[in-house]
């Protein structure tokens, strides 16, 4: 690889430009002088009654002599000013620029947190600099998110790769049963592909590659599927899962895929939080313009010090849930980007641990063209 070619500073450049300038100028008024000073000179001359030719002779070269005189001093001075006042031009103009250069670099290197300091010499500089931070602070802050997601990542599949590893090898060893250990190990594979598509959906919605396809969509329908999907797994778990349809038909324009994936995450986090005889009640009506679904269990509640976090990628209130039994732990996560791509919002209330939790999903209810698209 070639090093790169070095070119001329911008107060090298500068000042260069304001002595093209001051030879422009003054080739210029030579020329007007050559070609307008003697006729006008002339005629003035002629104007005094003066035809002795040696005084117009002389005279003549008295003009052209301090004509002459008069523009090697004007060029001199040009010369001279455009020396003197491009240096520091050339300080006020190259200090900020060099600053934002030095930025790119070390955002180039991988070192996020630039400061500007120099105050810039134009708006435009201005908002290149602000640009430049901002780019700064979300690299930084993606950074940060992918060092997070790969640490809880790790975190997340190692308890269903040690189960594979260790099953696998009571497998080979006749330890435990065949039918126990096949059992075990298909739980644990499919687990590790649900966190792989909840990781997919995720990453999609929160770089907005995620396309929402749009369609008039019943709320109720989307409630009362969802309860019926849901149906046999309350019941094994002994939890009662009651559906409120009173309010009737309520259409918006929703992805009715994506609205189903919202409410079934939902749903199943109620599932894991409430207990056997407890009950579960999902009810929807609306709001001024919008339309509230909602999901609330008398379950194991959220205390106050976890409540701002459930939505955090694998956070969970119960340190004692173990990965095995709590879901991937990015339900909560993909139901609000999921929530937020249609405009709407996703909230938690709780009164505390032991007092349950009530989950709104809040959608704009005004209609939009069918089938229109959304990213």
């Amino acid at each position: 690889m070639t090093g790169r070619r070095r070119l001329p500073r911008l107060g090298r450049r500068v000042l260069a430009a304001q002595m093209q300038v001051a030879l422009v100028s003054v080739v210029t008024l030579v020329l007007a002088v050559a070609l307008v000073a003697p006729r006008v000179f002339a005629d003035h001359l002629a104007a005094t009654g003066e035809t002795d030719p040696v005084v117009q002779g002389h005279a003549e070269e008295a003009f052209r002599t301090a004509g002459a005189l008069a523009l090697v001093a004007a060029l001199a001075v040009a010369v001279l000013a455009a020396a003197v006042l491009s240096r520091p031009l050339g300080r006020r103009l190259a200090r900020p620029i060099e600053e934002l250069a030095t930025a790119a670099d070390t955002i180039t290197a991988g070192r996020y947190a630039v400061g500007l300091r120099t105050d810039p010499f134009s708006d435009e500089v201005a908002r290149l600099g602000s640009s430049l931070q901002r780019m700064g602070d979300r690299l930084a802050d993606t950074e940060r998110a992918r060092s997070q997601l790969l640490a809880d990542l790790a975190h997340e599949m190692r308890t269903p790769l040690a189960t594979l590893e260790l099953y696998t090898e009571a497998l080979a060893d006749d330890v435990v049963p065949r039918q126990e250990s096949v059992a075990t190990i298909q739980a644990q594979i499919g687990r590790l592909q649900r966190l792989a598509e909840d990781l997919r959906d995720l990453t999609l919605v929160q770089e907005h590659a995620l396309t929402l396809h749009r369609t008039p969509v019943d709320v109720a329908d989307v409630v009362a599927e969802s309860c019926l999907a849901f149906a046999p797994a309350y019941a094994a778990a002994g939890v009662t899962l009651t559906p409120r349809t009173e309010a009737g038909p309520i259409v918006i324009d929703a992805d009715a895929v994506r609205l189903s994936q919202i409410l079934g995450n939902l749903l199943d986090n109620a599932l894991h939080h409430t207990p056997a005889g407890g009950e579960v009640v999902v009810s929807f009506g609306r709001a001024s313009a919008d339309v509230i679904v909602e999901v609330t269990d008398n379950g194991a509640g959220i205390g106050a010090e976890h409540l701002p976090l459930i939505f955090d990628r694998f956070y969970r209130a119960d340190a004692s849930r173990t990965t095995g039994t709590g879901g991937t732990g990015l339900g909560l996560t993909i139901a609000r980007a999921l929530a937020e791509a249609h405009g709407g919002t996703l909230d938690a209330r709780s009164h505390g641990a032991g007092a349950g939790a009530s989950f709104s999903l809040t959608l704009p209810g005004h209609s939009t063209a069918a089938g229109s698209p959304s990213t």
